[in-house]
């Protein structure tokens, strides 16, 4: 049994510190790296992607909406073309800097809004997938299990791969909590843990309402900016090896 341990980086901008990539990176097996509309610089994007490279870690894409001051975490109301256009964009950048330091990019990840929008709107998806397809149909999608993002990934004929939260509460539909709402993000280190084995020994998680949902765990994500990230990550990768879990790539 595997799963792959994967975290949202590289979101630093200019003079603004965020996160401690250098530490998390080598407990890792896939970076999510912001691409420059959410948070995120040019020099941040080739550090980054360079420290990928040093921890032998799958270098990936985290576009967001074009929304620096929300940090991508507000609705925008863009056209599927538009949604199109701004990650084709963003997918681009990181990729010039994954060639440039002789890697791969492998994947992409959506941020925040879009993420949770393109989770539930068929056509947002379906924007999404079409952009991957048409800048390297073999990028894998990493997508929230269970959502429209998955379904149009495979409609589309890209490679998909089903993600689950360690730090965010689920609803009883399969999505997540949204951040405006009390408990949506997990902040003690036992609940993220358990509900992270949770996920991947028995691929079910407990919704606020108190039901088993029932997902597909191949990826587990602790979000980069949370106060707890790093002690988060070293405790699940812990418990995923005490339980014999494989922690290996997607």
């Amino acid at each position: 049994m595997s799963i792959d341990l994967n975290c949202d980086l590289g979101e630093s901008f200019g003079v603004y510190r965020l996160g401690r990539d250098e530490e998390i990176l080598p407990l890792i097996t896939s970076a999510n790296i912001a691409c420059g509309f959410h948070a995120g610089d040019p020099l941040v994007m080739e550090q980054t992607v360079a420290l990928c490279k040093k921890y032998g870690v799958r270098a990936g894409a985290h576009p967001g909406f074009p929304d620096l001051s929300g940090f991508g975490r507000r609705n925008m109301n863009l056209s599927p073309r538009e949604v199109k256009a701004c990650v084709t964009y963003q997918i681009g950048a990181l990729k010039a800097f994954c060639d440039s330091a002789s890697i791969p990019l492998y994947h992409v990840k959506p941020h925040g809004a879009l993420y949770n929008m393109a989770a539930r709107d068929e056509k947002m998806a379906e924007a999404l997938c079409h952009a991957i397809a048409d800048v390297d149909p073999d990028l894998v999608l990493l997508a929230l299990s269970g959502s429209q993002m998955i379904a149009s990934a495979r409609r589309c004929g890209i490679p998909c791969a089903s993600e689950v939260f360690a730090d965010r509460a689920y609803e009883s539909d399969g999505t997540l909590v949204p951040r405006s709402k009390q408990g949506a993000v997990i902040t003690d280190e036992e609940k993220a843990v358990s509900q992270a084995i949770g996920m991947a020994e028995n691929g079910t998680v407990t919704a606020t309402n108190g039901a088993q949902i029932s997902i597909e765990a191949e990826s587990i994500c602790v979000h980069g900016d949370g106060e707890k990230a790093l002690e988060f990550v070293k405790r699940i990768r812990e418990r995923l090896v005490q339980k014999g879990i494989e922690i290996k790539s997607f």
